[in-house]
């Protein structure tokens, strides 16, 4: 692990006994946990563990429909009786869709994400456009091979044209499809529901990772979010980012309250199988390879409990997401540790669990984590210098490429230097997205990075130094918010893509691209 010996307070020294001496004491065991938490568990290591609830993973699949926009013109002497296009008869046409349809399911077996293709049907004239524009899809993917295509184009739902060049045979939407349909033959943009970005010339990739984008606001926009402690935002500029949120955003900011939370975590320490559960579960976490401990072990068994709790919370408001308010002061004395490694846990295991309820840039959390479908890393960013900037923040996920679980330390949370909070040591060299909302939602930036290193500064616990893939003191310049977000993997051109339709501008420093609200 490339960190520095560094020594937090595990809380033992007031027991007279020293930390190796007192782990061993309470040998992991339920009653050890009873006599940590300070609950009534006598007799709980006879108890069978509690049984797991089956976390909330559900997804909405996106619905494509695509539709091949055509036409067969009749020959007339001594005029110009045809448009461009290689499709000239019903045999052209039956053919052009038996080769879509083989394409959509080449490409749909390499997508990673939740995808219903709809049957591919023609499009020859404006009355087998309306069934398909009043239909529910939620992509209209429109071959332009002839035909009028704006019949079947809606505002209301995304809409995708793909048209040929060198795949053949030609379309004629490849030569008109900027001056007559987006810019209907002036310089303006003009046609609703549709932007440059929308076109794919020939390439199935371009055509994917459009898809993937769009999945990903499939399953940002509407989606609910537990507040425990009710909903934020940080500094003055984040007071309004609740209701941004729920305007722009469409979520549903569900608010659970810590006199509830309180009720539920003392029933929690009452129920000898939950304890044992959380005992074993903190057990078999500290055993597993790549984990060192250096905090009490009484405050990562009561992380695991306070899990069994949210993750109760999870299944009966039927979510996948959760943030915590106030987390730094009102729930440790309830919980008698922090939830810096609760969260971190729930991330892992493919939740989305966000500490301090900034609803500034938890939306780009969310639609970061369905686009990538691996966990995210919501952190404080420092100052851009030299090309690199520190990102810190003390619930870091381990399994950050979603698969394998990065190195940890498990020390004590740094500011009040008690409970257990993860130091992931994550991946040097690795690609990642970093993501930075403003506060007034008019302009994310994004850019790329690699991991430098993983230093053990005085500030929160999992920290890592990124490399920043474009004009570091543009940057510098133009740092907008507070708090940041982070993923493995490069995904700026999705994100930018989906961010568009939100209507929130783009700045990706990486590329060196802008795109204004």
């Amino acid at each position: 692990m490339n960190h520095k010996h560094h020594t937090g307070c595990c809380g033992c020294s007031t027991h007279g006994i020293d930390r190796r001496t007192f782990f061993a004491a309470i040998g992991g065991s339920a009653a050890g946990a009873s006599l940590l938490s300070g609950c009534a568990t006598t007799g709980a290591t006879d108890v069978a563990a509690a049984p797991r609830v089956k976390p909330v993973r559900a997804t909405k699949t996106l619905i494509v429909q695509p539709v091949l926009s055509c036409s067969i013109a009749e020959r007339q002497e001594m005029t110009s009786w045809r448009g461009w296009g290689g499709l000239h008869s019903m045999e052209d046409i039956n053919a052009e869709m038996g080769k879509i349809g083989e394409e959509l399911n080449a490409m749909k077996a390499k997508a990673e994400f939740p995808m219903e293709l709809r049957p591919l049907v023609k499009s020859m004239e404006e009355g087998d456009a309306k069934p398909l524009v009043e239909g529910d899809a939620d992509v209209m993917l429109i071959y332009g091979a002839a035909g009028q295509i704006e019949p079947l184009i809606s505002g209301k739902r995304s809409n995708i044209v793909f048209v040929r060049h060198q795949t053949g045979p030609a379309y004629l939407w490849y030569e008109i499809v900027s001056p007559r349909l987006i810019r209907k033959t002036v310089d303006e943009f003009g046609q609703p529901g549709l932007l440059p970005e929308d076109v794919v010339v020939d390439d199935y990739g371009d055509l994917l990772w459009r898809l993937r984008a769009l999945y990903g606001l499939k399953n940002t926009v509407g989606s609910k979010i537990v507040c425990i402690g009710g909903a934020s935002g940080w500094g003055e500029g984040g007071q309004k980012a609740p209701q941004a949120c729920r305007d722009i955003w469409k979520m549903d900011l569900k608010n659970f309250s810590y006199d509830e939370l309180g009720r539920r975590i003392q029933s929690a320490n009452n129920d000898p199988a939950r304890v044992r559960r959380a005992v074993e579960d903190a057990a078999e976490y500290l055993n597993g390879a790549g984990v060192k401990l250096e905090t009490g072990r009484e405050y990562v068994e009561r992380a695991f409990l306070l899990t069994q709790v949210f993750e109760d919370i999870l299944a009966e408001e039927q979510t996948q997401a959760i943030t915590v308010n106030n987390c730094m002061s009102t729930i440790m004395p309830m919980s008698k540790t922090t939830a810096c490694l609760t969260l971190s846990l729930l991330n892992d295991s493919g939740a989305l669990a966000f500490c301090e309820s900034d609803f500034v840039v938890i939306p780009s959390g969310i639609l970061l984590h369905h686009i990538a479908q691996t966990p995210v890393f919501l952190n404080d960013p420092t100052y851009p210098h030299h090309g690199k900037i520190t990102l810190a923040h003390c619930t870091a996920p381990r399994r950050n490429n979603g698969k394998d679980l990065d190195e940890v330390l498990i020390t004590t949370h740094f500011e009040s230097d008690f409970g257990a909070a993860p130091k992931v040591a994550m991946k040097l060299g690795q690609k990642v997205t970093v993501i930075d909302p403003d506060f007034n939602n008019k302009r994310w930036i994004g850019f790329t990075g690699e991991v430098l290193d993983n230093p053990f500064l005085d500030i929160c616990r999992s920290q890592v130094d990124v490399s920043i893939e474009g004009d570091w003191k543009l940057l510098a310049q133009d740092m907008v918010g507070f708090h940041w977000m982070m993923s493995y993997g490069d995904h700026l051109r999705e994100f930018g893509y989906a961010l568009r339709k939100t209507g929130i501008g783009w700045l990706n420093l990486t590329a060196n691209q802008t795109i204004e609200a």
